[in-house]
């Protein structure tokens, strides 16, 4: 094929695949199946390998970036971002249509109502039509350079049909409801702390410094108004905007309003409240906007917000049901975790019949009682939650849940011990063994923290267990392509087959994940005390699983955390420690003896230990070698020299627009260790919403604690020198 013959088939397939964009993530109407539309995607892509010069910027190609940015660049607005004014109560409407009113008198004065998108904020400015750079509100005058990731979102344009010199758009990236539930899912499979709501989940993925992760997310974008338009004309009204970001490409609200009086205004709040909870994504209030431009600029802005526009947001939405029973739920880690069984009840566009009370000391808190009529709401509009009980519709046989009493001391699938663990305030099950566990760490095991085995978490690891295939992860080892293929993810009367091409994927992972680095092998085997973390440590200081099956260094830290040991055998182990780099010397120099601080805790160290001599151990250790499964060494993979090299964090309470395990992996991946308790070795407390404890223990110890945004400027400064 010549240059002039690919030009031309390149451009006839950027132009179907764009329609094919626009028909799916805007329109809603896909025309093609995911396989055709992969086809035509392989097809151009092939074409830009043969013929690098056609890989422009506006290629359907060029939405996933490469490699993750070291940061995020400040942008400077070309028009401010402002914020809204919120008001609660239709009476403020009216109010605010009267103020309104006195600013612009004798004028006609139209007004649109659309949905208030809960998500992230973000401003798109294009050049020529192209899309040059997309950043979040930020401080409203500068935000963040979120460009690559805003490309890997297939509802926003890279090229627009506009003939002026620069162009400024602004909407909203949100998480679809759908997705969001899902990203949670796998979330909790692997260990991860769920996201709160989709607003969290939607602001942590722009945040995320690589954009293959966010091109994995279930991200879309609304769009609603303009910043700066330059040599260019665009609509006199804000209705007639919307209809014209549509034509250009952009996805708009699928519901808007045009009002003539106060009247039509809360009749359209009203109209929305019934609907929106059918819309793909959350909303949280309706948007009230002057229609006409002309007239926006006459009445002008406070330093905050514009006068034209207001939120009103709606109440988060409650009922009351009866609480029925409470049952106990065993989870992965054996957590007991009691689930409250309620009578069906309609809530904010589903049937509740099940939430969550977190723990025994939650019960005890709300006096929780079975027979109790209580209030419940989904948190964040999404998870549902018991908020309260009402307390004058207790009937007079309602008796108080005895946690304990109801569990006996046994787990209630397996009837193994049990015991309480102080520090999470949790019930645990004891017996490694137990079948609640055994499918969860099969899904765990696949987990992408884990070994990353593509399509097996969730539905499928709990039919695979039904069905006898996989009751541990290393059965999974025995699969082939022709057994899971036919697996029946439905039921005899309504099969769904797992299907060959998601099987051959599957298996093309199982093979990868027989050579994958030890450290994820430690830790999706989910021995017990052993996250991420603790994993990549182990992994560090041995070659083989072999090797941490049998550690001298975890022997020598329990034996030099033995009190019981003589001084000689301790400061005997301190020594072997010292020479492995297992340890490095304490600060107190009030020790007469050697004092250390250890790579792992005793309590981590006996635990693999135990792991690894217990029956279980044994037999996982027999299999693998058996199976000819080999995991990559990762020995003396060392961070010196790294900015947070030598620093140790402690993370608590909620981060506003990240997770913990994503703050724990930006700290590791800067060669900074994430431990779980505080001490006086700890350098940071990286605190959010709702922190705890450690917050008490760290103003104790002198340990300085920092929250995200300090956190964040420490990641970026860390580009030019160390973390102080």
């Amino acid at each position: 094929m010549t240059l002039a013959q690919a030009t031309r088939r390149h451009a006839e397939l950027a132009a179907e695949i764009r329609r094919h964009n626009d028909l799916y993530y805007v329109q809603a109407r896909p025309v093609i199946s995911d396989q055709e539309y992969d086809g035509l995607y392989r097809q151009l892509g092939d074409l830009e390998k043969e013929f690098p010069v056609l890989a422009a910027p506006d290629s359907p190609t060029q939405r996933v970036g490469g490699e993750p940015a070291r940061s995020f660049a400040p942008v400077t607005h070309l028009s401010p971002m402002l914020s809204l004014d919120n008001t609660y109560s239709q009476a403020e409407v009216r109010a605010f249509v009267a103020r309104v009113r006195k600013m612009l008198p004798g004028e006609t004065l139209q007004w649109t109502v659309e949905p208030k998108v809960d998500g992230l904020a973000v401003n798109l400015r294009y050049e020529k039509g192209l899309l040059a750079v997309a950043s979040t509100r930020g401080d409203g005058v500068k935000g963040d350079n979120i460009t690559a990731n805003i490309k890997t979102i297939r509802s926003v344009p890279l090229k627009i049909p506009f003939k002026g010199e620069v162009l400024e758009v602004r909407g909203e990236v949100f998480m679809t409801l759908d997705g969001f539930r899902k990203l949670n899912e796998e979330r909790m499979a692997a260990g991860e702390e769920v996201f709160a709501n989709p607003r969290n989940a939607a602001a942590g993925s722009l945040k995320q410094l690589d954009p293959r992760i966010v091109a994995r997310r279930p991200l879309g974008a609304v769009f609603y108004g303009l910043g700066l338009v330059e040599t260019g004309t665009t609509p006199a009204r804000h209705h007639q905007v919307l209809e014209w970001l549509g034509q250009l490409g952009f996805k708009t609200p699928p519901k808007v309003w045009l009002c003539h009086s106060e009247d039509d205004l809360i009749r359209a709040i009203d109209d929305l409240e019934k609907i929106r909870h059918s819309f793909e994504y959350q909303t949280d209030g309706a948007v009230v906007k002057l229609d006409d431009v002309a007239l926006r600029e006459q009445a002008g802005y406070t330093a905050k917000a514009p006068r034209w526009a207001i939120a009103f947001k709606y109440a988060p939405e409650q009922a009351r049901t009866r609480l029925n029973g409470i049952t106990i739920q065993v989870g992965r880690t054996g957590v007991l975790t009691p689930v409250a069984e309620l009578e069906p009840v309609f809530l904010a566009g589903s049937t509740i019949s099940r939430a969550t009370l977190h723990n025994e000391d939650e019960i005890q808190r709300k006096d929780i009682r079975i027979g109790d009529t209580v209030t419940i709401e989904k948190a964040g509009e999404v998870i549902p939650a018991v908020v309260g009980v009402v307390q004058e519709m207790r009937p007079a046989a309602a008796r108080p849940f005895d946690f304990v009493k109801h569990i006996s001391g046994k787990c209630p699938v397996c009837g193994g011990p049990v015991r309480r663990d102080p520090e999470f305030v949790a019930w645990r099950c004891e017996n490694i063994q137990c079948p609640a566990q055994a499918t969860r760490r099969v899904e765990f095991f696949t987990a992408r923290a884990a070994l990353d085995i593509e399509g097996v978490g969730g539905i499928v690891a709990d039919k695979l267990g039904e069905r006898g295939l996989a009751r541990e992860p290393l059965d999974l080892f025995n699969l082939t392509v022709d057994k899971l293929g036919e697996l029946n993810l439905g039921t005899e009367d309504a099969p769904r087959v797992f299907g060959r091409k998601n099987a051959e994927k599957a298996c093309q992972a199982l093979q990868r994940a027989r050579t994958a680095p030890l450290g994820r092998w430690l830790f999706g085997l989910a021995i017990p005390e052993v996250g991420k973390t603790t994993a990549g440590q182990l992994a560090a200081f041995h070659d083989t699983i072999e090797d941490v099956a049998a550690s001298p260094w975890l022997r020598d830290v329990i034996i030099y955390h033995d009190k019981t040991r003589t001084k000689e055998e301790r400061e005997e182990a301190a020594r072997r420690l010292l020479d492995a780099g297992f340890a490095q010397r304490s600060q107190n120099k009030s020790e007469r003896e050697t004092a250390i601080v250890t790579e792992l805790g005793p309590v981590v160290a006996r635990s693999v230990l135990d792991y690894f001599a217990s029956e279980a151990g044994r037999r996982v250790l027999r299999r693998m070698a058996e199976m000819g499964i080999k995991p990559a060494s990762q020995r003396g993979i060392k961070k010196e020299g790294q900015p947070f090299s030598g620093k140790t964090f402690v993370l608590t309470g909620t981060l506003p627009t990240m997770t913990r395990e994503e703050a724990g992996a930006r700290i590791e991946s800067l060669g900074g260790k994430v431990t779980a308790s505080v001490s006086k070795n700890t350098d940071f407390v990286l605190a959010g919403a709702e922190a705890g404890s450690k917050l008490q223990k760290a103003a104790a110890l002198g340990v300085r604690v920092i929250d995200e945004g300090e956190f964040l400027k420490m990641c970026q400064a860390s580009v030019h020198g160390r973390a102080q």
